[in-house]
């Protein structure tokens, strides 16, 4: 029987499992960033391992503040010229639509599942997930958080999910992970001994040369599928 659910949190609660290379990919184009898809990509990866990196983002930074931050890095990478900064509220204010739209929704869901099951927070992130969290009136899903920049372990280390599985005071075989990235999410908590649930919204494999996509325990499509796919591995596995 599941007993507790451990949740990724960018990908999967704030943009119901799409990627955020792509959500803001799609903002550079409704801006009208004249770049292309592999040199944004590049400045993507080098914003992602700068803010890893660098204390840029602070612990009261809220997820707007974030995007800006964001953006800032991939500008600075791509050299556009400075006329070309005045787009960057339009890429925030794209992506911030997107993720309050899908927050509201998520929230349907997270009201269902709490009254069933303790859950905690398994991200990285930057240090200010809190801030994220109460800002979006999220905070109180959760009973606690590991978050990679307080704790020193980032995902794919399965130590991050045995973290959550140690905050969470069950047995690993008691906890379900829900994650929408096969490598980041499924791959680690399968190695802790997690049951699995990806949220796999463009059918994607991520380039596994491993295992195909059975490895999750079930596949959704959509975050609002969750308490369906709880019950399907309830009947599935005796605990």
């Amino acid at each position: 029987m599941i007993k507790g659910l451990l949740f990724d949190y960018g990908g999967t609660i704030d943009t119901n499992g799409r990627h955020w290379a792509n959500v803001i990919w799609e903002a550079y184009q409704a801006a009208g960033v004249e770049t292309s898809f592999e040199q944004f990509m590049e400045a993507y990866t080098f914003g992602e391992k700068s803010l890893a990196i660098h204390p840029i983002i602070k612990p009261h930074h809220i997820f707007s503040e974030v995007l800006h931050l964001k953006t800032q890095q991939q500008f600075s990478y791509l050299k556009l010229a400075e006329g070309e900064y005045s787009k960057i509220e339009k890429i925030v204010s794209h992506c911030m639509k997107l993720v309050l739209t899908t927050v509201t929704e998520a929230k349907r869901t997270l009201d269902l599942l709490t009254e069933t099951y303790p859950m905690v927070l398994v991200s990285n992130f930057y240090g200010n997930i809190q801030s994220v969290l109460a800002d979006f009136g999220l905070a109180d899903y959760f009973s606690d958080i590991v978050e990679s920049a307080i704790v020193g372990v980032r995902k794919p280390n399965p130590a991050i999910y045995q973290l959550g599985v140690d905050r969470i005071g069950l047995n690993s075989a008691e906890c379900v992970v829900i994650g929408d990235s096969f490598k980041k999410d499924i791959i680690p908590a399968k190695e802790v001994g997690c049951k699995t649930i990806w949220l796999n919204v463009d059918g994607i494999q991520e380039d596994l040369s491993v295992v195909g996509n059975e490895f999750a325990d079930v596949q959704i499509t959509d975050f609002a599928q969750l308490p369906e796919a709880l019950q399907n591995i309830n009947t599935q596995f005796v605990i």
